[in-house]
């Protein structure tokens, strides 16, 4: 627990049954993506005296995805980005304006997560039972790649390798709930508690690292961080096609998705190893750019004989 644990207790028990939730969104130009989202939390279960508010920014769409959702779900507040505020932008905005409105809990959900019925029933089921035992959670939901039928996000655990830290994927069990140290946003709930003592994602951040570096922060205040059993719904893993991890793309084009907002941003990526990854930050910062230089001078290289050691993978998020 915090060092206010008193406090939070308190909070904990008023809040015991945990009311009201808003869920959290960002888009951009995702319309169908988007929709097909947001029809599966319009027809979850229905879960005992939640009632449920959607903010959903609209982040600078062409593809008409506001209008469309003002016509479908009429409910949800639909908020309007200036189209370069990216995953974090979108969601701190989504977040601030959820937060001004005081509700007991509040739901990260991507747009592209495709909920089981049951999704949301169970992701309250276990932060209500974390509040009832005054120690309120995040609590986080595992997505399944429907291309693969493998976890693709969920909760992580760090792990040292050598001079460098990783972030592995914690594998879902079926029918326990398993404690991590921080998450993917794609469906992550965040009690008011937590809130309270973190307040909204990292503005330092601008598409990635926000969400992990919210559940490490929330280990290291003295919060847990726990994966329902089970999976939450669907979500493909991002495509490695067109990004920096592209090895048929050129050095040139490589480096250039690296240092954007949505590959691995130099000042971003060295705060968050500075904050996260303790002494061995000094060689895990580095490590995205090397690796990029070297695969890409060996994907230049003739092919291999057959038979020949390939180099190793790269399971880990450890950029």
């Amino acid at each position: 627990m915090p060092r206010n644990r008193a406090a939070v207790r308190a909070l904990s028990r008023r809040n015991v049954a945990l009311q009201k939730a808003a869920v959290l969104i960002a888009s951009h130009n995702r319309r169908e993506r988007t929709l097909a989202s947001l029809d599966t939390l319009f027809r979850q279960h229905s879960v005992a005296d939640l009632a449920v508010d959607v903010f959903l920014v609209d982040d600078g769409c062409t593809d008409g995805t506001g209008e469309a959702i003002r016509s479908r779900f009429p409910s949800v507040h639909v908020l309007r980005g200036n189209g370069s505020l990216y995953w974090n932008g979108a969601m701190r905005l989504a977040f601030a304006v959820a937060m001004h409105m005081r509700f007991d809990a509040y739901i990260l959900l991507n747009d592209d997560m495709i909920l089981y019925k049951d999704a949301l029933e169970r992701l309250v089921s276990l932060a209500r039972q974390r509040l009832e035992a005054g120690s309120p959670a995040l609590v986080v939901g595992s997505a399944r790649s429907p291309r693969t039928g493998q976890q693709s996000y969920g909760g992580l655990i760090r792990r040292a390798r050598g001079m460098k830290v990783q972030l592995q994927m914690l594998a879902t069990h079926p029918s326990q709930a398993l404690g991590c140290e921080t998450m993917h946003g794609n469906f992550v709930l965040i009690p008011a508690e937590i809130a309270a003592v973190l307040g909204n994602l990292d503005e330092h951040f601008q598409h990635q690292f926000a969400d992990l570096d919210y559940g490490l922060r929330a280990s290291q205040s003295g919060f847990e961080v726990v994966v329902i059993p089970g999976y939450a719904g669907d979500c493909s893993d991002n495509s490695e096609e067109g990004t920096w991890r592209d090895t048929n793309l050129g050095l040139a084009g490589r480096l250039r998705h690296l240092v954007s907002p949505k590959g691995v941003p130099i000042k971003e990526w060295a705060l968050f190893t500075r904050r996260h990854f303790g002494w061995r930050w000094l060689a895990s910062t580095p490590s995205p750019y090397v690796k990029t230089l070297l695969s890409s001078a060996l994907s230049a290289r003739p092919a291999r004989r057959p038979g020949a050691a390939r180099p190793p993978g790269q399971g880990s998020y450890d950029a």
